[in-house]
Protein backbone atom coordinates (compact mmCIF):
# COMPACT_ATOMS: atom_id res chain seq x y z
CA UNK A 1 0.00 0.00 0.00
CA UNK A 2 0.74 3.65 -0.75
CA UNK A 3 2.11 5.75 2.25
CA UNK A 4 2.65 9.34 2.35
CA UNK A 5 4.76 11.16 5.66
CA UNK A 6 3.47 14.61 6.19
CA UNK A 7 3.66 17.45 7.92
CA UNK A 8 7.06 16.90 9.39
CA UNK A 9 10.56 18.50 9.21
CA UNK A 10 12.78 15.95 6.39
CA UNK A 11 16.69 16.04 7.79
CA UNK A 12 19.39 14.61 5.79
CA UNK A 13 23.02 14.89 6.02
CA UNK A 14 22.87 18.21 3.48
CA UNK A 15 19.07 19.59 4.25
CA UNK A 16 16.40 19.86 6.20
CA UNK A 17 13.35 21.35 5.18
CA UNK A 18 9.24 20.63 5.30
CA UNK A 19 7.81 18.39 2.91
CA UNK A 20 6.29 15.52 2.26
CA UNK A 21 7.26 11.50 0.93
CA UNK A 22 5.60 9.21 -1.04
CA UNK A 23 6.58 5.35 -0.87
CA UNK A 24 5.45 2.74 -3.00
CA UNK A 25 7.12 -0.40 -3.47
CA UNK A 26 9.59 -0.05 -0.59
CA UNK A 27 10.89 3.03 -2.25
CA UNK A 28 10.67 6.36 -1.71
CA UNK A 29 9.04 7.77 -4.96
CA UNK A 30 8.46 11.24 -4.71
CA UNK A 31 9.58 13.98 -2.11
CA UNK A 32 7.61 17.76 -2.59
CA UNK A 33 4.29 19.40 -1.00
CA UNK A 34 0.95 18.08 -1.75
CA UNK A 35 2.00 15.45 -3.03
CA UNK A 36 -0.85 12.97 -4.49
CA UNK A 37 -1.83 10.89 -1.61
CA UNK A 38 -4.83 9.48 -3.40
CA UNK A 39 -5.63 5.73 -1.86
CA UNK A 40 -2.29 6.33 0.20
CA UNK A 41 -2.11 5.63 3.81
CA UNK A 42 -1.45 9.07 5.58
CA UNK A 43 1.23 9.03 8.27
CA UNK A 44 1.17 12.79 10.14
CA UNK A 45 4.85 13.25 11.36
CA UNK A 46 3.58 16.48 12.96
CA UNK A 47 5.71 18.10 15.61
CA UNK A 48 8.64 15.30 14.66
CA UNK A 49 11.81 15.41 13.06
CA UNK A 50 11.86 12.30 9.85
CA UNK A 51 15.81 11.21 9.19
CA UNK A 52 16.94 8.11 7.34
CA UNK A 53 17.10 4.89 8.82
CA UNK A 54 20.00 4.66 11.01
CA UNK A 55 22.88 1.98 10.56
CA UNK A 56 24.08 0.19 13.02
CA UNK A 57 28.27 -1.01 11.14
CA UNK A 58 29.38 -2.83 14.20
CA UNK A 59 27.36 -5.22 15.88
CA UNK A 60 27.83 -8.72 17.20
CA UNK A 61 24.70 -10.51 17.23
CA UNK A 62 24.71 -14.11 18.67
CA UNK A 63 28.15 -14.45 19.00
CA UNK A 64 30.72 -17.10 21.09
CA UNK A 65 32.91 -15.44 23.20
CA UNK A 66 34.45 -16.48 26.44
CA UNK A 67 32.83 -20.09 26.94
CA UNK A 68 29.33 -18.38 26.20
CA UNK A 69 27.12 -16.78 23.61
CA UNK A 70 26.01 -13.31 23.29
CA UNK A 71 22.94 -12.84 24.69
CA UNK A 72 20.73 -11.13 22.24
CA UNK A 73 20.36 -12.60 18.78
CA UNK A 74 19.41 -11.23 15.45
CA UNK A 75 15.51 -11.21 16.61
CA UNK A 76 15.82 -9.77 19.74
CA UNK A 77 19.15 -7.58 18.79
CA UNK A 78 17.05 -6.18 15.69
CA UNK A 79 13.51 -5.29 17.30
CA UNK A 80 15.72 -3.47 19.81
CA UNK A 81 17.61 -1.79 17.01
CA UNK A 82 14.23 -0.90 14.93
CA UNK A 83 13.28 0.68 18.84
CA UNK A 84 16.04 2.89 18.30
CA UNK A 85 15.72 3.97 15.47
CA UNK A 86 18.10 1.78 13.07
CA UNK A 87 17.23 0.12 10.07
CA UNK A 88 19.98 -1.75 9.14
CA UNK A 89 22.60 -4.04 10.90
CA UNK A 90 26.29 -4.82 9.79
CA UNK A 91 27.05 -8.09 11.76
CA UNK A 92 30.13 -8.94 12.14
CA UNK A 93 31.25 -12.85 11.05
CA UNK A 94 33.91 -14.94 13.03
CA UNK A 95 36.11 -17.06 10.94
CA UNK A 96 38.23 -20.19 12.28
CA UNK A 97 41.71 -20.65 11.41
CA UNK A 98 42.32 -23.62 8.90
CA UNK A 99 38.50 -23.34 7.72
CA UNK A 100 36.76 -22.14 4.11
CA UNK A 101 35.55 -18.54 4.86
CA UNK A 102 31.92 -19.81 3.44
CA UNK A 103 31.72 -22.12 5.81
CA UNK A 104 31.60 -19.26 8.79
CA UNK A 105 29.52 -17.11 6.02
CA UNK A 106 27.13 -20.35 6.13
CA UNK A 107 27.28 -20.28 9.80
CA UNK A 108 26.15 -16.43 10.08
CA UNK A 109 23.43 -16.70 7.35
CA UNK A 110 21.62 -19.64 9.44
CA UNK A 111 22.36 -17.71 12.66
CA UNK A 112 20.16 -14.59 11.10
CA UNK A 113 17.92 -16.77 8.92
CA UNK A 114 13.97 -16.16 9.27
CA UNK A 115 14.88 -13.71 12.78
CA UNK A 116 16.15 -10.28 11.59
CA UNK A 117 12.74 -7.73 11.57
CA UNK A 118 15.03 -5.19 9.87
CA UNK A 119 17.64 -5.29 6.83
CA UNK A 120 21.16 -6.70 7.31
CA UNK A 121 24.70 -7.66 6.27
CA UNK A 122 27.80 -9.11 7.32
CA UNK A 123 31.38 -8.28 7.69
CA UNK A 124 34.12 -11.02 7.50
CA UNK A 125 36.87 -11.37 10.15
CA UNK A 126 40.32 -12.54 8.80
CA UNK A 127 42.32 -14.44 10.80
CA UNK A 128 45.00 -15.51 8.77
CA UNK A 129 45.88 -14.75 5.00
CA UNK A 130 47.43 -17.94 2.97
CA UNK A 131 46.56 -19.14 -0.64
CA UNK A 132 43.39 -20.67 0.60
CA UNK A 133 41.77 -17.85 1.41
CA UNK A 134 43.39 -14.98 -0.99
CA UNK A 135 41.36 -17.35 -3.48
CA UNK A 136 38.51 -17.34 -1.60
CA UNK A 137 38.19 -13.49 -0.86
CA UNK A 138 36.97 -12.25 -4.81
CA UNK A 139 34.11 -14.93 -4.30
CA UNK A 140 33.51 -13.36 -0.98
CA UNK A 141 32.83 -10.25 -2.70
CA UNK A 142 31.40 -11.34 -6.01
CA UNK A 143 28.76 -13.98 -4.64
CA UNK A 144 28.30 -12.94 -1.12
CA UNK A 145 28.54 -8.53 -1.36
CA UNK A 146 30.80 -8.89 1.80
CA UNK A 147 33.00 -6.13 0.90
CA UNK A 148 34.83 -5.48 4.46
CA UNK A 149 37.37 -7.51 6.09
CA UNK A 150 37.81 -7.42 10.03
CA UNK A 151 41.33 -7.81 11.47
CA UNK A 152 41.90 -8.16 15.46
CA UNK A 153 45.22 -6.64 16.63
CA UNK A 154 44.22 -7.54 20.14
CA UNK A 155 42.68 -10.76 21.91
CA UNK A 156 45.96 -12.82 21.98
CA UNK A 157 45.32 -16.66 21.45
CA UNK A 158 41.77 -15.96 20.44
CA UNK A 159 41.69 -13.39 17.38
CA UNK A 160 44.91 -11.63 17.03
CA UNK A 161 46.46 -11.62 13.71
CA UNK A 162 49.60 -10.71 13.11
CA UNK A 163 51.35 -7.61 11.10
CA UNK A 164 51.95 -9.36 8.18
CA UNK A 165 48.37 -10.60 8.18
CA UNK A 166 47.07 -7.18 8.67
CA UNK A 167 49.47 -5.74 5.84
CA UNK A 168 48.70 -8.84 3.38
CA UNK A 169 44.97 -8.05 3.93
CA UNK A 170 45.29 -4.42 3.63
CA UNK A 171 47.09 -5.26 0.22
CA UNK A 172 44.20 -7.60 -0.96
CA UNK A 173 41.27 -4.94 0.01
CA UNK A 174 43.21 -2.50 -2.28
CA UNK A 175 43.09 -4.84 -5.49
CA UNK A 176 39.92 -6.35 -4.76
CA UNK A 177 37.82 -3.06 -3.52
CA UNK A 178 37.19 -3.50 0.05
CA UNK A 179 37.43 -1.72 3.36
CA UNK A 180 39.92 -3.45 5.84
CA UNK A 181 38.70 -2.84 9.49
CA UNK A 182 40.96 -3.15 12.61
CA UNK A 183 40.20 -3.61 16.15
CA UNK A 184 43.21 -1.46 17.21
CA UNK A 185 44.75 -2.29 20.53
CA UNK A 186 48.26 -3.83 21.33
CA UNK A 187 47.60 -7.26 22.03
CA UNK A 188 50.88 -8.56 23.06
CA UNK A 189 51.46 -5.68 25.84
CA UNK A 190 47.97 -6.47 27.35
CA UNK A 191 48.96 -9.81 27.49
CA UNK A 192 51.75 -9.18 29.23
CA UNK A 193 49.87 -6.12 31.69
CA UNK A 194 47.34 -8.73 31.92
CA UNK A 195 49.38 -11.69 33.50
CA UNK A 196 51.01 -8.91 35.77
CA UNK A 197 48.31 -8.13 37.22
CA UNK A 198 46.89 -12.03 37.91
CA UNK A 199 50.39 -12.85 39.44
CA UNK A 200 49.92 -9.82 41.67
CA UNK A 201 46.03 -10.82 43.03
CA UNK A 202 44.37 -7.71 40.83
CA UNK A 203 41.40 -9.42 39.90
CA UNK A 204 38.62 -6.85 39.81
CA UNK A 205 37.24 -5.75 36.91
CA UNK A 206 38.56 -2.12 37.02
CA UNK A 207 42.06 -3.83 36.12
CA UNK A 208 40.41 -4.70 32.91
CA UNK A 209 40.86 -1.28 31.97
CA UNK A 210 44.20 -0.80 33.85
CA UNK A 211 45.70 -3.53 31.86
CA UNK A 212 44.20 -1.92 28.88
CA UNK A 213 45.45 1.80 29.06
CA UNK A 214 44.96 4.12 26.50
CA UNK A 215 48.52 4.25 25.08
CA UNK A 216 48.11 0.25 23.40
CA UNK A 217 44.61 1.43 21.50
CA UNK A 218 46.86 5.06 20.46
CA UNK A 219 49.90 2.65 19.27
CA UNK A 220 47.78 -0.04 17.67
CA UNK A 221 45.82 2.52 15.49
CA UNK A 222 48.98 4.38 14.73
CA UNK A 223 51.01 1.05 13.48
CA UNK A 224 47.53 0.50 11.38
CA UNK A 225 47.26 3.73 9.84
CA UNK A 226 51.11 3.62 8.70
CA UNK A 227 50.73 0.16 7.38
CA UNK A 228 47.78 1.47 5.49
CA UNK A 229 49.63 4.40 3.89
CA UNK A 230 52.76 1.74 2.88
CA UNK A 231 49.79 -0.40 1.28
CA UNK A 232 47.97 2.64 -0.42
CA UNK A 233 44.70 1.19 1.02
CA UNK A 234 41.79 1.51 3.05
CA UNK A 235 41.52 1.55 7.06
CA UNK A 236 38.46 1.76 9.11
CA UNK A 237 39.67 1.92 12.79
CA UNK A 238 36.19 0.69 15.26
CA UNK A 239 35.00 1.85 18.31
CA UNK A 240 37.34 4.33 18.98
CA UNK A 241 37.47 5.22 22.58
CA UNK A 242 40.98 7.64 23.78
CA UNK A 243 42.74 10.71 22.62
CA UNK A 244 45.51 8.87 21.48
CA UNK A 245 43.79 7.19 18.66
CA UNK A 246 41.96 10.03 17.38
CA UNK A 247 45.38 11.68 17.39
CA UNK A 248 46.76 9.26 14.99
CA UNK A 249 43.63 8.85 12.73
CA UNK A 250 43.58 12.61 12.53
CA UNK A 251 47.32 12.64 11.61
CA UNK A 252 46.94 9.90 8.97
CA UNK A 253 44.31 12.06 7.01
CA UNK A 254 46.59 14.98 7.16
CA UNK A 255 48.77 12.73 5.34
CA UNK A 256 46.31 11.79 2.91
CA UNK A 257 45.82 7.83 4.13
CA UNK A 258 42.33 6.98 3.33
CA UNK A 259 41.66 6.11 6.98
CA UNK A 260 38.57 6.44 9.03
CA UNK A 261 37.32 5.89 12.43
CA UNK A 262 34.40 5.22 14.64
CA UNK A 263 33.47 5.60 18.10
CA UNK A 264 30.24 4.51 20.40
CA UNK A 265 27.89 6.10 22.49
CA UNK A 266 29.39 4.34 25.67
CA UNK A 267 32.77 6.33 25.17
CA UNK A 268 30.73 9.51 24.85
CA UNK A 269 28.97 9.32 28.13
CA UNK A 270 30.31 6.66 30.15
CA UNK A 271 34.01 6.71 31.79
CA UNK A 272 35.97 4.59 33.67
CA UNK A 273 34.58 4.60 37.37
CA UNK A 274 31.97 2.48 35.91
CA UNK A 275 34.28 -0.27 36.24
CA UNK A 276 34.62 0.24 40.03
CA UNK A 277 31.33 0.07 41.45
CA UNK A 278 30.94 -2.45 44.24
CA UNK A 279 29.45 -5.85 44.58
CA UNK A 280 30.72 -6.66 41.33
CA UNK A 281 28.62 -4.31 39.07
CA UNK A 282 31.67 -3.22 37.76
CA UNK A 283 31.45 -6.25 35.00
CA UNK A 284 28.26 -4.57 33.71
CA UNK A 285 31.10 -1.75 31.67
CA UNK A 286 33.47 -4.53 30.76
CA UNK A 287 34.27 -4.75 26.93
CA UNK A 288 37.07 -3.42 24.80
CA UNK A 289 38.77 -0.68 24.28
CA UNK A 290 37.71 -0.49 28.21
CA UNK A 291 36.25 2.92 29.42
CA UNK A 292 38.10 6.16 29.64
CA UNK A 293 38.91 8.64 32.10
CA UNK A 294 36.28 11.54 31.35
CA UNK A 295 38.79 13.60 29.71
CA UNK A 296 38.54 12.13 26.32
CA UNK A 297 34.60 12.44 25.91
CA UNK A 298 35.28 16.09 24.85
CA UNK A 299 37.75 14.72 22.57
CA UNK A 300 35.78 11.90 21.33
CA UNK A 301 33.08 14.54 20.83
CA UNK A 302 35.15 17.51 19.39
CA UNK A 303 36.49 14.24 16.66
CA UNK A 304 33.08 14.09 15.68
CA UNK A 305 31.67 17.53 15.00
CA UNK A 306 35.32 18.33 12.90
CA UNK A 307 35.01 14.79 11.37
CA UNK A 308 38.23 13.49 12.43
CA UNK A 309 35.99 10.89 13.60
CA UNK A 310 32.85 9.96 11.10
CA UNK A 311 30.62 7.42 12.40
CA UNK A 312 28.63 5.78 15.60
CA UNK A 313 28.69 1.90 15.88
CA UNK A 314 27.62 0.62 19.02
CA UNK A 315 29.67 -2.57 19.55
CA UNK A 316 26.40 -4.43 20.77
CA UNK A 317 27.18 -7.50 22.37
CA UNK A 318 25.41 -8.57 25.28
CA UNK A 319 25.76 -10.22 28.22
CA UNK A 320 23.97 -10.75 31.13
CA UNK A 321 25.53 -9.83 34.46
CA UNK A 322 23.70 -13.23 36.31
CA UNK A 323 24.92 -16.00 34.72
CA UNK A 324 27.50 -14.23 32.06
CA UNK A 325 29.39 -11.61 32.90
CA UNK A 326 29.74 -13.18 36.35
CA UNK A 327 31.85 -16.14 35.02
CA UNK A 328 34.87 -13.68 35.53
CA UNK A 329 33.69 -13.20 39.46
CA UNK A 330 37.34 -13.38 40.72
CA UNK A 331 39.18 -13.42 37.68
CA UNK A 332 38.77 -10.10 35.21
CA UNK A 333 39.77 -11.75 32.45
CA UNK A 334 37.21 -14.14 32.38
CA UNK A 335 34.36 -11.75 32.03
CA UNK A 336 32.91 -11.96 28.61
CA UNK A 337 33.74 -8.57 26.62
CA UNK A 338 31.04 -6.46 25.79
CA UNK A 339 27.75 -4.48 26.29
CA UNK A 340 24.23 -3.81 25.48
CA UNK A 341 24.23 -0.93 23.04
CA UNK A 342 21.87 -1.24 19.76
CA UNK A 343 19.34 0.06 21.01
CA UNK A 344 20.32 3.38 23.01
CA UNK A 345 22.94 4.74 19.78
CA UNK A 346 20.50 6.85 17.96
CA UNK A 347 18.89 8.68 21.27
CA UNK A 348 21.88 9.20 23.32
CA UNK A 349 23.89 11.36 20.33
CA UNK A 350 20.53 13.02 19.27
CA UNK A 351 20.30 14.05 23.16
CA UNK A 352 24.06 14.04 24.03
CA UNK A 353 24.63 15.36 21.02
CA UNK A 354 22.08 17.34 18.78
CA UNK A 355 20.48 18.94 21.97
CA UNK A 356 23.41 20.15 23.79
CA UNK A 357 24.59 21.81 20.74
CA UNK A 358 27.68 19.44 20.37
CA UNK A 359 26.80 18.36 16.18
CA UNK A 360 24.07 19.68 14.56
CA UNK A 361 21.10 17.52 13.08
CA UNK A 362 22.58 16.83 9.59
CA UNK A 363 25.72 15.76 11.13
CA UNK A 364 23.88 13.51 13.61
CA UNK A 365 22.37 11.87 9.78
CA UNK A 366 25.68 12.01 8.66
CA UNK A 367 27.67 10.16 11.59
CA UNK A 368 24.57 7.54 12.34
CA UNK A 369 23.60 6.90 8.82
CA UNK A 370 24.87 8.40 5.86
CA UNK A 371 28.60 8.10 6.12
CA UNK A 372 27.95 4.70 7.13
CA UNK A 373 26.42 3.68 4.01
CA UNK A 374 28.84 5.64 2.11
CA UNK A 375 31.72 3.23 3.20
CA UNK A 376 30.03 0.21 2.94
CA UNK A 377 28.75 -0.09 -0.18
CA UNK A 378 25.12 0.60 0.82
CA UNK A 379 24.77 4.55 -0.66
CA UNK A 380 22.15 5.56 -2.17
CA UNK A 381 20.27 2.70 -1.57
CA UNK A 382 20.34 2.87 2.06
CA UNK A 383 21.64 6.33 4.30
CA UNK A 384 19.40 9.24 2.75
CA UNK A 385 15.87 10.29 2.10
CA UNK A 386 16.11 10.49 -2.24
CA UNK A 387 14.18 9.72 -4.47
CA UNK A 388 14.60 5.58 -5.38
CA UNK A 389 15.98 4.94 -2.01
CA UNK A 390 14.81 2.49 0.32
CA UNK A 391 11.58 4.06 2.39
CA UNK A 392 13.95 3.37 5.37
CA UNK A 393 12.61 6.30 7.88
CA UNK A 394 12.44 7.04 11.58
CA UNK A 395 9.85 9.76 12.60
CA UNK A 396 11.63 11.52 15.75
CA UNK A 397 10.08 12.96 18.53
CA UNK A 398 12.70 15.73 19.72
CA UNK A 399 11.66 16.76 22.73
CA UNK A 400 10.03 13.88 24.46
CA UNK A 401 11.83 12.95 28.09
CA UNK A 402 12.65 9.46 29.21
CA UNK A 403 14.90 7.75 31.43
CA UNK A 404 16.94 4.72 29.74
CA UNK A 405 16.65 1.83 31.88
CA UNK A 406 16.46 -2.16 31.75
CA UNK A 407 12.90 -2.28 32.73
CA UNK A 408 11.95 -0.55 29.61
CA UNK A 409 14.30 -1.91 26.94
CA UNK A 410 13.90 -4.23 24.09
CA UNK A 411 17.18 -6.29 25.27
CA UNK A 412 16.68 -9.64 26.37
CA UNK A 413 19.62 -8.78 28.50
CA UNK A 414 19.06 -7.95 32.30
CA UNK A 415 20.80 -4.40 32.32
CA UNK A 416 21.19 -1.63 30.30
CA UNK A 417 24.74 0.27 30.31
CA UNK A 418 22.78 3.65 30.41
CA UNK A 419 20.30 2.96 33.34
CA UNK A 420 18.82 5.46 34.76
CA UNK A 421 20.33 8.26 31.89
CA UNK A 422 17.93 10.82 31.24
CA UNK A 423 17.52 12.01 27.75
CA UNK A 424 15.68 14.12 24.90
CA UNK A 425 14.71 12.42 21.93
CA UNK A 426 12.95 9.43 20.98
CA UNK A 427 11.99 7.38 17.87
CA UNK A 428 7.45 7.30 17.84
CA UNK A 429 7.44 5.28 14.50
CA UNK A 430 10.32 3.31 12.33
CA UNK A 431 9.50 1.97 8.54
CA UNK A 432 11.78 -0.71 7.14
CA UNK A 433 11.60 -0.44 3.12
CA UNK A 434 8.06 0.95 3.44
CA UNK A 435 6.66 -0.89 6.33
CA UNK A 436 6.21 -0.03 10.15
CA UNK A 437 8.98 -2.09 12.25
CA UNK A 438 7.75 0.38 14.88
CA UNK A 439 4.51 2.38 15.16
CA UNK A 440 3.64 5.11 17.98
CA UNK A 441 6.43 3.14 19.98
CA UNK A 442 4.77 -0.40 19.29
CA UNK A 443 6.64 -3.62 17.48
CA UNK A 444 4.24 -4.36 14.32
CA UNK A 445 7.37 -6.25 12.40
CA UNK A 446 7.47 -9.39 11.11
CA UNK A 447 9.99 -11.96 11.82
CA UNK A 448 12.02 -12.84 9.01
CA UNK A 449 11.10 -9.36 7.32
CA UNK A 450 14.64 -8.14 7.25
CA UNK A 451 16.47 -8.60 3.96
CA UNK A 452 19.84 -9.58 3.74
CA UNK A 453 22.14 -7.03 1.73
CA UNK A 454 24.86 -7.53 -0.54
CA UNK A 455 27.25 -4.76 -0.71
CA UNK A 456 29.06 -2.69 -2.79
CA UNK A 457 33.22 -2.56 -3.22
CA UNK A 458 34.53 0.12 -1.56
CA UNK A 459 34.27 3.86 -3.23
CA UNK A 460 31.06 2.55 -5.31
CA UNK A 461 27.32 3.41 -5.18
CA UNK A 462 25.23 0.56 -4.72
CA UNK A 463 23.46 -0.41 -7.91
CA UNK A 464 26.37 1.69 -9.87
CA UNK A 465 29.94 1.11 -10.64
CA UNK A 466 30.64 5.10 -9.74
CA UNK A 467 33.88 6.49 -7.96
CA UNK A 468 34.34 8.85 -5.71
CA UNK A 469 31.31 8.26 -3.20
CA UNK A 470 33.42 8.08 -0.04
CA UNK A 471 35.68 10.93 -0.47
CA UNK A 472 37.34 12.23 2.49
Amino acid sequence: MKKVIKNGFIVTAADTYEGEILIENEKIVAIGSHLDADGAEVIDAKGCYVFPGGIDPHTHLEMPFGGTVSKDDFETGTIAAAFGGTTTVIDFCLTNKGEPLKNSIDTWHKKSKDKSVIDYSFHLMISEINDEVLGELPQVIDEEGITSFKVFMAYKHVFQADDETLFRTLISAKDLGALVMVHAENGDVIDYLTKKALEEGNTEPIYHALTRPPEVEGEATGRAAHLTGLANSQLYVVHVSCAQAVEQIAEARNKGFNVWGETCPQYLVLDKTYLEKPDFEGAKYVWSPPLRDKEHQEVLWNALKSGQLQTLGSDQCSFDFKGQKDLGMGDFTKIPNGGPIIEDRLPILFSEGVKKGRITLNQFVEITSTRIAKLFGLFPQKGTIAVGSDADIVIYDPNVERVISADTHHMAVDYNAFEGMKITGEPVSVLSRGEFVIRDKQFVGKLGSGKYLKRAKYGMRKGEEKEEIVSM
